[in-house]
């Protein structure tokens, strides 16, 4: 009996060697393919026996499929499509398949579009200005000499009333002495004729009103009338409190009627002069509240009004001067300091919501704005959008994505691909993609032409192409160098052979072929991979 089961044991030891060793003959003579299906097969086999393959179809979504496994000429594999699932493929091809591997390495992450109300602040570079307002400027209106200076510098604080200069003028020393003779002569004349003491009072009245004119004080006058004494200078002080940003006078200098000596600045408020570049200056209203930061003080926010939206443009930087007023306490802000302003924009007093994405979601062509919309999971969507304003995140979609749809908000510009995702969008309306473009209703933008193939650049993925007359543009014959589609197209391609191909505008003067066969003959190379290289 122990005999026997040994026996039995080996026998059955010897079978299960025999299979696994015909097994692996029989996977090494197996193609690349079929091993592949069976690995398929057997992940299958453990999801649902009953699941069969129909084919495999492209990975992003071309009109393209295989009834083997196989790869695309990016390296990417095909995706099985099992029976009972072939109805829930997109019939336009309008989108990018991605596997869920490759979605976790590439760190593709989605946010619903959402309902917000944006908020948005205009920032723009300004710089602190004196008030206009609050300049003042002395100025003697007779001739004479600077006889003392009691502020010598530039950049020194003075108190109102501070005295600033001493004058000495021969012609305001004539006039005081006219003033104090018509005066006393007033007082000695009372018991005069109503005329005399008339014409004496006329006269003194009229040597006051010219002291007045040349700004002699009442503390002088009052003096000069009481003592009779004529004084040999003038004091002239400072008629606010402030800065003196100029000084011209100097000790001993001569002077002339209306020359400006010295100029004192209130700076205990000033302006700040922001340059609000063109397409915003719509966003700017008078009387809204302002931010200012200052490089010299991190720490502190300086807020103002918007007083003023200046009526020019300056041509060279297309920005128009927007004043605000800030109070400064302390005089912290400095004339010429230079100030970074947020302005808030019109629309925020809106409390409207609207459908909104995230910034990063949007791929910025220039011509037209995409977004990558999650369709199902691994299948993404790009569509043309409608923007409308833009907060400091995110930016208002009027058209293309609604309310919950997830969009792509990181590493869209990798799925994009080095932006071969415009191609795509391109090329799913024209000829590039056969009728999966015309399935959608879009006309065709694809040129044909015959020319002879000059010199290839496998590095740049370009051809240079001689070729003859293109009737859909108007051009006429001529060499020029074409972008290739994919590397398996211009694999095809060799130096000196005639050709017929077709190309499409991707970009504004990027000119891409999508398919070429020799002259005379059925298509040789087409770009079904065009939408996705680089991935």
């Amino acid at each position: 009996m122990k005999q026997g089961g040994k026996l039995a044991a080996g026998v059955l030891t010897v079978a299960v060697l025999a299979a696994a060793t015909g097994y692996w003959v029989g996977a090494r003579n197996m193609t690349g393919h079929e091993i592949t299906a069976v690995g398929q097969a057997g992940g299958a086999a453990g999801e649902s026996k009953s699941r069969k393959v129909l084919y495999y179809r492209n990975p992003m979504g071309l009109p393209d499929t295989s009834p083997v496994p196989k790869k695309d000429p990016m390296g990417m594999d095909y995706i099985p499509v099992y029976e009972g699932e072939q109805d829930e493929e997109p019939s336009g091809a309008n989108q990018i398949r991605i596997s869920t591997e490759k979605i976790q390495k590439l760190g593709v992450r989605t946010e619903p579009a959402t309902l917000r109300t944006l908020e948005r602040l205009i920032r723009a570079a300004g710089r602190i200005e004196p008030d206009e307002r609050r300049l003042y400027a002395i100025t003697p209106k007779f001739e004479g000499y600077v006889e003392r200076l009691h502020v010598s510098t530039t950049g020194q604080p003075v108190a109102k009333g501070q005295p600033l200069f001493e004058v000495y003028s021969p012609e305001l020393v004539s006039a005081q002495r006219e003033y104090a003779i018509a005066a006393q002569g007033v007082q000695a004349l009372k018991e005069a004729s109503a005329e005399t003491q008339a014409g004496m009072k006329q006269l003194a009245e009229s040597s006051l009103l010219r002291l007045h004119n040349w700004d002699v004080s009442e503390e002088q006058i009052k003096a000069l009338t009481k003592s009779g004494e004529v004084r040999r200078t003038l004091t002239f002080r400072a008629p606010v409190s402030g800065i003196v940003t100029e000084k011209k006078a100097v000790q001993g200098m001569r002077f002339m009627p209306g020359e400006a000596l010295y100029q004192v600045a209130d700076l205990s408020s000033v302006w700040v002069v922001a340059d609000v570049f063109e397409q915003d200056i719509g966003q700017i209203t008078q009387g809204a509240k302002a931010k200012v930061r200052i490089n010299s003080y991190p720490d502190k926010t300086f807020e103002g009004s918007i007083t003023y939206v200046y009526p020019t443009l300056k041509a060279e930087t297309r920005t128009v001067p927007v004043r605000i007023e800030l109070p400064n306490p302390g005089i912290l802000l400095k004339p010429g300091m230079f100030a970074q302003v947020e302005l808030p924009a019109a629309g925020n007093s809106a409390k409207t919501a609207v459908v909104t994405v995230p910034l990063s979601a949007v791929i910025d062509s220039g011509v037209r704005q995409i977004v990558l919309v999650e369709a199902k999971e691994g299948r993404f969507e790009p569509r043309e959008v409608k923007l409308g304003n833009r907060g400091n995140d995110f930016v208002e979609v009027r058209e293309g994505v609604k309310e919950g749809e997830r969009v792509v908000v990181a590493a869209n510009f990798l799925i994009d691909a080095e932006s071969n995702l415009k191609a795509a969008v391109g090329n799913f309306s024209h000829a590039g993609h056969g009728d999966a473009g015309k399935s959608q209703g879009a006309s065709s933008t694809g040129h044909h032409a015959t020319g002879t193939v000059e010199e290839i650049d496998m590095k740049a993925g370009t051809a240079s192409v001689s070729h003859g007359p293109v009737e859909s543009l108007k051009w006429p014959a001529m060499t020029m160098e074409f972008k290739v589609a994919n590397d398996a197209l211009l694999q095809t391609l060799r130096p000196g052979a005639n050709i017929t191909f077709e190309f499409v505008e991707r970009g504004p003067g990027e000119w891409v072929i999508t398919s070429a066969k020799p002259a005379g003959s059925n298509t040789v190379g087409a770009a079904p991979a065009s939408a996705h290289r680089g991935h």
